[in-house]
């Protein structure tokens, strides 16, 4: 082995056997990771000092193993091994030097692709010793992906009052270029790394997509017509010799073990050793007859409940026992057999979390097990609860334990003796296998078949009595059991049995034992040659000459041949005899498949097939001659078994024959297979009872076929090949690829210096209707971030050049977490399960969404638009109503002459300070609900009056002068409003800056005292300070504020006159705010708007001075802004005020509020009501008992400007329904810049309908309405009704003509309120006129109309508002500004966030935003960061199957860093600069390739 290790370089100079020796050494303490790669290099280079000299021209990329190569050596060299595959690993994989040299050449074609490596948190490094890489930085803005021009930049449009986050010239920290690219960011120019690997052309662009304009169908991959296709006949069923007749042959297998019990009591059955190898007890057939009596009686005899016995014949048994204990097991398995009782051998569970155990569980269950047997160590070791019990694990039934030591066992009476019947069809034992999903089943073997296999496996093996065996299996099942426990006893051999940890100390220990004892045949798999030609060195003297059969049970596996070939090699100059090799395939439903004779019974010479891994992919074997890149070099595993028939058929669909040259599952008929899956009818028809059938569908035979899950064909000579298993079939685009195949390639690349102990799984996950392939690696402790990335690279590489198939994700985990199988290599399907869910925990993670998933539909194309006229036509002839709606007619609705009689709010104020003084208007409550201030009519129009005077006589401020109101929530900012509008000034309401946060929170204030134009700014004391402090000044420049007075001490000065505006039109106040896409806008609303604003609202709440509302909204904007500070003042209602930021320390005080002062009508924002949700949501009984009581309440309204967030509302609605909350009372309202308050529920009229649409129809921009709960399908609530004298229209985006009921367009809207512009610094009042003044294209071309910039649709329900019309619903989807534009679709990021949130349980909040066409997704991890990694996948995972958007990149960071607004809104394009000026501190970044 040391010199297949050394590879060919070494094979071509002779080497004395104690260097190589001294290099195996080398080999294993490095495969052990008990030296580091550097050591062991740099020990073999002084090992080979002497014989360099003969070995030349060292290649330095071919470094996996400084292999060197001549060409004409390399040529000899793959010949000579063909392809043989071994690893260094402890598992089961073995690296071949020729696939190694196979995979460097792959590599050497990739000139280094510079992929932009993740970047990590240093805190999530598990291990890492070299700097997270950072790329050169790149000055230039990003290229377009979808054009590939670099020249192309990536513009945002012009947008209002262009200010994005900053003024220009202002914090230089967050400037940026133009286009809203940071320059010299790292993280652009690992996007630009990024777009550069995506740029190429990887492969000839795909064919045509078709897709419905409608649906969006999913690209079938049309079969390449050059594709190999198989050519030869069909081949029939192949006969096996047949069963010899015996003279004397048991007629069971119960009665041989009488025989030889009774009439050989001394002869030696099994001899079992201790993990030091020495004998610890030879079990001979007399004791096992004498034991397995006794264990009989006392199961049937001994064991009651309620005085019945507790067991009855058939009933099954679980037979739990440890690897180093056959002599028990064979006890319990033949007492079981005897007893006619069923025995189910199970491993033992170490922990309640055993990989795979809870589905063990299961089968136990539908097995109805209530008994397991077991010895007295193994049930000490056990885990155990505290009544002393063993505890139950996670999905199994209840069990008893018994205990079969002798001193538990009872001796039977004289006159009980057992039935040993012949062999029938009734179950002897069911032996477990896990799917390839994860799911276990039992597998029942009849008495018969036992029998039967027993009788093949004589005489396939040539066995003959009293011969000895050594078996290394797991003799529970499989192989182990079939040749060390049954077939043995049938011949009364004598088994040596090597127990797994013995092998883990000692791999050479069976090769002693085949010496010591002169066993004639040894039963072992791959991995136990492989170990003990690692460590063949202890042992001079061995001699194998006494084996006549090796027989190597997983010779099925593609890594089988090269540990064959490299054990042959070294073991041959030992006395093995290359003959005796014995590969055999077999498989749980029909054990024994094949298995090559041994010399004496004269079977056809050994073959080797060196096949095109290409054709392979499309089942069609091709002898590969030209020496490719991508061969599979497979060896015989013999012929048939005596008495079977076998045929290859179809993997897919109906069992046909396949033809000669055509891969296909193998299938058997036989005595001697199982017979059922137990308990699962369905399955076991498909399986053990397939019928093949000919091309003309004739079957080939009345006996059905079992189904053995190998693929493979028959070679010539009859001789059985298998290429792969059905557990690791792979099929991606209609190409099979083989799970191990894929494994040995990985292994090839530097295994040594990387994998820990070559411990790689490989399965595959569906994504988007195909099998995409996924591998898992454990890493070395010692390898670097660099390492890892490099590492990942080239496995990537190499596995695209041999397979020509892509690799969907690789994860790197930590050593030893992988999930194990019992006897050690890696428990695949539950790998496969912590993948999915998101429990894998990996240290590193490479996706390649872009290379891998080539089914998308294809990018909408956009259809040139129908003309007006037609429209207008096709809409009529539809039946189609324009979709327009309104809400009630304000001239109609005239309550008193209020409306006529005051046209200003200043004048209202006065007139209620003059008739009714003392009524209160306004209530503050603190966090502790007591009432911190209240104001009156007269109260606030004094407080108002002072404030006129210092503006005027103090501030020396002109009418129409603009003012800064930069003031907490409370009475006096409403108060300074009204001294504003008194004085003639126009007030700006600003939110004051954070104390703690002034270096995010205070350049906003400057900006919109700079943009608003303010001439002064009214304050407090403590904000006068802060505006003007030392850390104010790092901020911002604190010299160019305007005059700051603060309002704390005004002297009482009454005005001389109050200002009455000239014209209602004047300017009244400016509303300023951030959009969600970072857009500072200010909108001028005058007198009458401001007035009808009022009285709309008055109408649909119907408010009136004798009512009370509760406000628990910031009172700086929008409709927040016009119900603290205008509408209390117009209807004379009170307002009982709870500022949001009081929450925080007392998250119940609005509820308790509500509760307290018994109001019908409250207002709120989400972010309030999730608040509330996530702080109140275990606390409903303690408000209950503490008197909160929430029936008062007849509508609570969100104050929104989005779309409806039903989830929020319907959980908030249902978690206080406990509190007397009406299920109808939530609902939400919708605004916007150009009109605050465009819906808003009010106490009249029905309540909000709810619609469900198709997503993928509103990313085509169409509404379509479906059912609840059918896939693709997205709830939308209406958003309150429409406000009285408010008109809607839906305008089309780009024609701006009219569309009809239930078409999805911009909502525009007509209304006395409307704001009349914006008010700007640039006077860009051109460009954004339309927004107010927009008009129809065709239609009704005469009214002007404000366009809201948001997407929607109206619908005409069966419900009929108050005027006993009809009613129209409002269904708001989504901001323009906000959609993403992708694949030529419209997305709503919320759409794609709400998937996203719903991946996995840690994913407490997601953002999402595009840079140049890539779609990035932020994600805030809520739980140990050791969890970041899982999510990368998962949330890939989730957009391509829901979206059909590959996530470009995946950006995992802390809580709490995606920014929200008052609103509770996200915003963005905030979240989007600080990513790409790199301010995140993210926990991971995944670049997906």
């Amino acid at each position: 082995m040391a010199a297949e290790r050394g590879g060919c370089s070494l094979e071509a100079v002779p080497l004395p056997p104690e260097v190589r020796e001294s290099l195996a050494e080398l080999e294993l303490e490095l495969s052990e990771g008990d030296i580091t790669q550097k050591g062991y290099e740099k020990k073999r280079a002084k090992l080979l000092a002497r014989y360099i000299p003969l070995i030349q021209g060292v290649d330095p990329s071919l470094q996996a193993e400084n292999r060197v190569l001549g060409s004409s050596q390399a040529t000899a060299a793959v010949s000579k091994q063909q392809k043989s595959r071994s690893t260094n690993s402890r598992d089961e994989r073995f690296r071949s030097d020729v696939h190694t040299e196979a995979v460097q050449a792959a590599l050497a074609k990739y000139k280094e692709r510079k992929m932009p490596m993740p970047s990590k948190r240093r805190s999530v490094l598990v291990h890492s010793s070299v700097e997270t890489y950072t790329p050169p930085d790149n000055h230039s803005a990003p290229p377009d992906v979808t054009t590939g021009l670099v020249e192309h930049l990536h513009h945002e449009h012009p947008q209002v009052a262009s200010v994005r986050g900053v003024p220009r010239g202002y914090n230089s920290s967050i400037l940026e270029t133009a286009d809203g690219v940071p320059v010299n960011s790292r993280v652009s120019s690992k996007i630009q790394q990024l777009l550069n690997t995506l740029k190429r052309p990887k492969r000839p662009p795909l064919k045509e997509f078709f897709v419905d304009d409608f649906e969006e169908l999913l690209e079938v991959q049309q079969p390449d017509p050059n594709q190999p296709k198989p050519e030869g006949n069909q081949v029939n069923v192949l006969k096996g010799e047949p069963l010899g007749v015996v003279t004397n042959w048991p007629p069971s297998l119960l009665a041989a073990l009488q025989r030889w019990g009774t009439t050989q009591p001394k002869a030696p059955c099994l001899t079992a050793l201790d993990t030091t190898g020495k004998a610890i007890y030879t079990l001979t057939y007399g004791k096992l007859w004498s034991r397995s009596l006794k264990l009989a009686y006392t199961l049937l005899n001994k064991l009651t409940t309620k005085n019945e016995p507790l067991l009855k014949p058939g009933d099954r048994v679980a037979l739990v026992f440890p690897n180093s204990d056959p002599v028990m097991f064979m006890v319990a398995f033949y007492g079981c057999l005897l007893a006619e009782l069923i025995p189910v051998p199970i491993e033992v569970p170490l922990t309640r979390k055993d990989a795979g155990s809870q589905q063990i569980g299961f089968l136990l269950g539908s097995c109805g097990v209530t008994l397991a047997l077991t010895t007295d160590a193994c049930q000490k070791g056990l885990p155990k609860a505290q009544t002393g019990e063993v505890v139950t694990f996670k999905g199994w039934p209840r069990l008893i334990w018994f205990v079969i030591d002798g001193k538990h066992l009872a001796k039977p009476t004289k006159d009980w003796h057992p039935q040993v019947r012949d062999a029938s069809a009734e179950i002897a034992y069911i032996e477990y296998k896990t799917s390839k999903e994860g799911s276990t089943v039992g597998i029942t073997i009849s008495h018969a078949s036992m029998l039967a296999h027993c009788h093949a496996l004589t005489q396939a093996c040539g066995y003959s009595e009293a011969e000895t065996l050594t078996n290394v299996l797991d003799f529970k099942r499989d192989a182990g059991l079939w040749h060390g426990v049954l077939t043995s006893v049938m011949n009364r051999m004598h088994v040596i049995s090597i127990p797994y940890a013995l092998m883990k100390v000692n791999p050479l220990s069976w090769i002693q034992k085949v010496c010591s004892y002169k066993a004639r045949v040894a039963v072992v798999k791959s991995r136990d040659m492989h170990w003990s030609l690692l460590a063949q060195r202890d042992q001079r003297d061995v001699s194998l000459s006494s084996l006549r059969m090796l027989i190597v049970a997983d010779g099925a596996n593609p890594w089988s041949i090269s540990s064959c070939d490299a054990f042959l090699n070294v073991f041959q100059s030992r006395g093995l005899r290359p003959e005796v090799i014995c590969p055999c395939a077999s498989s749980s439903e029909a054990l024994t498949v094949a298995i090559r004779r041994p010399p004496e019974l004269g079977g056809p010479p050994p073959g080797k097939a060196v096949l095109s891994m290409n054709c392979l992919s499309f089942g069609v074997i091709r002898v590969d001659t030209e020496e490719k890149l991508s061969v599979l070099t497979v060896q015989d595993v013999g012929q048939i078994m005596p008495g079977a028939n076998v045929c290859v058929v179809k993997v897919d669909g109906t069992p046909y024959l396949c033809k000669a040259d055509e891969v296909g599952e193998i299938c058997v008929n036989s005595g001697a297979t199982g017979m059922a899956y137990f308990g699962l009818l369905g399955i076991t028809k498909n399986v053990f009872e397939a019928i093949p059938v000919t091309a003309a569908g004739v079957p080939v035979s009345d006996q059905p076929f079992t189904r053995t899950g190998l693929l493979g064909f028959v070679g010539p000579d009859y001789l059985v090949f298998v290429v792969g298993k059905l557990d690791g079939l792979m099929t991606v685009s209609g190409r099979r690829h083989n799970a191990d195949d894929v494994v040995a390639t990985a292994l090839a690349v530097e295994p040594m210096k990387f994998v820990y102990r070559g411990r790689i799984a490989v399965f595959s996950v569906t994504v988007l209707h195909d099998d995409r392939i996924v591998l898992v690696a454990e890493q070395r402790p010692d390898a670097s971030e660099e390492d890892s990335f490099q590492w990942m690279s080239r496995v990537l590489q190499a596995i695209d050049s041999i397979h020509q198939v892509g690799v969907y994700c690789l994860a790197l985990v930590p050593a030893n977490t992988l999930p194990k199988a019992p006897l050690g290599g890696i428990h695949i399907s539950e790998t496969k399960q912590r993948f999915l869910e998101g429990a894998l925990h990996p240290c590193n993670v490479l996706m390649c969404p872009h290379t891998c998933v080539t089914n998308l539909p294809k990018p909408r194309q956009k259809q040139p638009d129908v003309g007006p006229a037609s429209m207008i036509v096709g809409n009529l002839v539809a039946g189609k109503r324009i979709a327009q709606a309104s809400g009630r007619d304000v001239t109609q609705l005239e309550d008193n002459d209020q409306a006529r009689k005051f046209l200003y709010l200043a004048d209202v104020l006065q007139w209620r300070a003059q008739t009714t003084p003392d009524h209160p208007l306004f209530l503050l409550l603190n966090s502790k609900g007591t009432v911190a201030s209240t104001a009156s009519c007269i109260q606030l129009h004094k407080r108002a009056e002072r404030v006129a005077v210092a503006l005027m006589e103090k501030g020396r401020l002109n009418v129409g002068d603009h003012v800064a109101l930069v003031y907490p929530p409370g009475v006096d900012l409403i108060a300074t409003f009204y001294g504003c509008l008194y004085a003639g000034c126009v007030p700006i309401t600003v939110r004051p800056p954070h104390p703690q946060n002034l270096a995010t929170t205070l350049p906003t204030v400057k900006m919109i005292v700079e943009v608003s134009k303010s001439a002064c700014i009214l304050t407090t004391q403590a904000i006068m300070k802060l505006l003007k402090s030392k850390e104010a000044a790092t901020a911002v420049d604190i010299k160019t504020w305007p005059t700051i007075l603060d309002t704390d001490d005004m002297p009482k000065k009454k005005l001389a006159s109050i200002f009455r505006p000239t014209s209602p039109d004047m300017l009244a106040y400016l509303d300023f705010s951030v959009s969600t896409t970072g857009i500072l806008a200010g909108v001028k609303m005058s007198h009458a708007a401001t007035s009808a604003l009022c009285r709309s609202i008055k109408l649909q709440c119907e408010l009136y001075p004798s009512r009370q509302i509760a406000i628990c909204l910031d009172p700086y904007c929008g409709l927040g802004f016009a119900l603290w500070c205008l509408c209390s003042v117009y209807s004379g209602h009170q307002s009982i005020l709870v500022p949001p930021l009081e929450l925080e320390s007392n998250v119940s005080l609005w509820l308790s509020a509500v509760s307290q002062y018994k109001v019908r009508v409250t207002f709120c924002s989400y972010s309030v009501m999730e608040m509330c949700t996530k702080g109140l949501g275990t606390q409903t009984d303690i408000l209950r008992m503490k008197g909160v009581n929430l029936s008062c309440v007849r509508t609570c309204m969100v104050v929104a400007e989005e779309r409806p967030r039903i989830t929020l509302t319907q959980s908030f609605s249902k978690l206080f329904k406990d509190l007397g909350l009406s299920a109808r009372a939530v609902s939400t309202t919708f605004g916007c810049r150009v009109n605050v308050a465009i819906c808003l529920q009010g106490t009249a009229g029905p309540d909000p309908t709810t619609v469900y649409v198709d997503m993928r129809a509103l990313r085509h921009d169409r509404v379509r309405l479906v059912e609840r709960g059918s896939p693709h399908s997205l709830p939308l609530m209406e958003s309150g009704k429409i406000l009285p004298g408010v008109k809607v229209i839906i305008a089309h985006t780009e024609t701006k003509g009219p569309l009809g009921d239930s078409h999805l367009g911009e909502i525009w809207v007509s209304s006395p309120h409307n704001a009349t512009g914006y008010y700007t610094v640039y006077g860009e009042e051109a460009l954004h006129a339309d927004h107010f003044t927009s008009r129809l294209s065709f239609g009704d071309t005469q009214t002007v109309w404000a366009r809201t910039g948001y997407l929607g649709f109206l619908r005409r329900t069966e419900l009929t508002d108050a005027s006993g019309e009809r009613h129209d619903a409002l269904y708001v989807v989504g901001s323009l500004d906000e959609t993403l534009e992708l694949r030529g679709m419209r997305y709503h990021p919320i759409d794609i966030e709400t998937s996203v949130i719903r991946a996995h349980k840690s994913i407490a909040e997601c953002a999402v935003f595009t840079w140049t066409n890539l779609l990035v997704v932020v994600v805030e991890l809520e739980g140990s960061e050791q969890e970041a990694l899982d999510l990368v996948a998962l949330v890939t995972n989730v957009v391509l199957e829901e979206h059909y958007l590959i996530v470009g990149v995946v950006v995992i960071v802390d809580p709490g860093v995606i920014p929200i607004n008052s609103r509770g809104e996200k915003q963005r394009m905030h979240l989007r600069d600080g990513f790409l000026a790199d301010q995140l501190d993210p926990i991971y970044v995944a670049y997906n390739m």
